[in-house]
């Protein structure tokens, strides 16, 4: 088997698939803990999955990158899983206290019922790397509510009132 030559966050920036994936990740600032010795496993969302994602919840995770690490936090878990390594059960994520349901079933992996493994065994030198067509939200996830800034300055009757909020920064 060749060895792998890229980091988990090279190897995703290098797959077309991922790059709504690398956006988030960078967004979120959980790059460089990507390039960290790990190992991880990454459960990485294709640019499927996050589409089918409710573009108000997405924009509302892009502008809070706390809320959007957890979300991906949940997706990694410690230590190098390739596919043949996945039994059914729970795995805990580095998200703290929260696991994800694995289902191996006839040489197919399902992740808390629903997420199917697209693409599996995306070797990377600190881990690697299974494709998977949905995002994970994990029980009890809430979506970040915009500030009234935010909210303000995104709605054109209330973009006085931005400019005004603008007038005295915190």
């Amino acid at each position: 088997e060749p060895m792998a030559t890229m980091d988990i966050i090279q190897l995703a920036q290098s797959t077309s698939n991922l790059s709504t994936f690398v956006t988030a990740v960078n967004a979120a600032g959980l790059t460089s803990a990507l390039k960290g010795p790990g190992p991880f496993t990454v459960f990485a969302p294709s640019n499927a999955a996050f589409a089918d994602v409710d573009e108000a919840t997405l924009e509302a995770l892009l502008a809070n990158p706390e809320a959007l690490a957890d979300l991906l936090k949940y997706h990694v878990v410690s230590g190098e899983k390739m596919s043949g390594d996945l039994t059914s059960g729970a795995v805990s994520t580095l998200l703290t206290g929260k696991s994800i349901n694995v289902t191996v079933s006839g040489g197919m992996v399902t992740l808390n019922g629903t997420s199917g493994v697209e693409t599996a065994d995306l070797d990377a030198t600190n881990g690697v790397i299974h494709i998977i067509d949905e995002v994970l939200i994990y029980p009890g996830f809430e979506v970040p509510k915009k500030s009234i800034y935010e909210l303000a300055a995104s709605t054109p009757s209330l973009s006085i009132l931005a400019e005004a909020l603008d007038m005295f920064p915190d």
